[in-house]
Formats: C-alpha cells, structure tokens, sequence
C-alpha cells in the first residue's frame, strides 16, 4: 500500500472502525506489517485527525480486552483439530 501515511493511517483507521478489526487483521488486508498499522493508526493518526484516532483507540482497546478469549478459543480448535485425527 503506498501513498502518503498520512492518507494510508485515514484508510487504516477506517476499515478498523468499519470491521471492528485487529492490528493483524489489519495488516493483512492490506498486506503491510503490523508495526506500519500500529504507528500509523497510534502516532500518525493522533496528529493529523484526532477524532478517528479515538474511534480507533476504543476499537482498539476493545479488541485488547477480549484478546484472552480469542487465544483460548484458538487453542481449543486446536486441540479438537488434534483430537480428530
């Protein structure tokens, strides 16, 4: 994805918002690192549109408290995967 930060952190902070989508969802829908979506959406976005960047914040913070569940829910497909064979 190329262009400037500025417009790419706007295009960024939209499909999270539009999604409800991860950092790493994120990244690779648009096939860039999760490093370039977190600076672009956590530093750049601050600067130049404060009010998509908290929208962003509390999709964000929202996606972090429920981190936990999705992590236990990949284990136990994992384990059911396993289980099967």
């Amino acid at each position: 994805m190329k262009g400037l930060p500025e417009e790419r952190a706007v295009k960024l902070a939209q499909y999270i918002i539009e999604n409800n989508a991860t950092v790493r969802q994120t990244a690779k829908q648009f096939s860039i690192s999760k490093s370039t979506v977190h600076k672009d959406v956590s530093e750049r976005l601050k600067i130049y549109n404060e009010a998509l960047y908290k929208q962003v914040k509390d999709v964000l913070e929202q996606n972090k408290s429920e981190r936990h569940i999705r992590g236990g829910q990949a284990t136990k497909n994992k384990y059911e995967r396993l289980r099967r064979k």
